[in-house]
């Protein structure tokens, strides 16, 4: 079993249910290629919005697995966002998160925008997410919001499941 030390993260002030999720435009990766779109443009019905930690982050690893577990690409869309590079991304869905579609914020404006930016302890000027889990309707609107409180911390997948099931029906 690793070791590791559970780290509480600051309260953060982050996009919470009932909110309408902020519209962005940024590199959106798929298995094939990658262009600029944004997410108001892609959001057309009930949709899973992942933010993880760097692509190759135990984090972002599990939360893809789960994705793949559950089949949610399946039943609804499913984006990640990070701070890794669209050839990061590229490498992480071809080996996981399948029909997922995934962003790109090397910048972290968007992370910052939804209140979940923090700084990697011990690296000045370099900003990680938390990790955190948004089910938008087609109005972008937020129906289940999961934000991590301390690292590391993974969301309940059966909550995430049961909210995707009252939403899709």
């Amino acid at each position: 079993m690793p070791e590791f030390d559970v780290v509480s993260l600051p309260e953060t002030d982050h996009v919470a249910e009932g909110d309408v999720a902020p519209d962005f435009t940024r590199p959106l990766v798929d298995e094939e290629y990658w262009e600029d779109r944004a997410l108001g443009e892609v959001v057309d019905g009930p949709t899973l919005l992942l933010f993880h930690p760097m692509d190759g982050a135990f984090q972002a690893t599990y939360l893809y697995n789960t994705v793949d577990d559950r089949v949610w690409a399946d039943e609804l869309d499913v984006f990640g966002l990070s701070v890794s590079t669209p050839y990061a991304h590229k490498r992480l869905l071809a080996e996981r998160g399948d029909g997922v579609r995934t962003f790109s914020d090397p910048g972290a404006g968007v992370i910052e925008e939804y209140g979940l930016a923090h700084d990697i302890d011990g690296m000045t000027g370099i900003t990680e997410t938390r990790p955190a889990v948004f089910l938008l309707d087609a109005d972008r609107t937020v129906e289940f919001a999961w934000v991590a409180g301390e690292h590391p911390e993974f969301p309940d997948a059966e909550a995430i499941e049961d909210a995707i099931g009252r939403l899709v029906g």
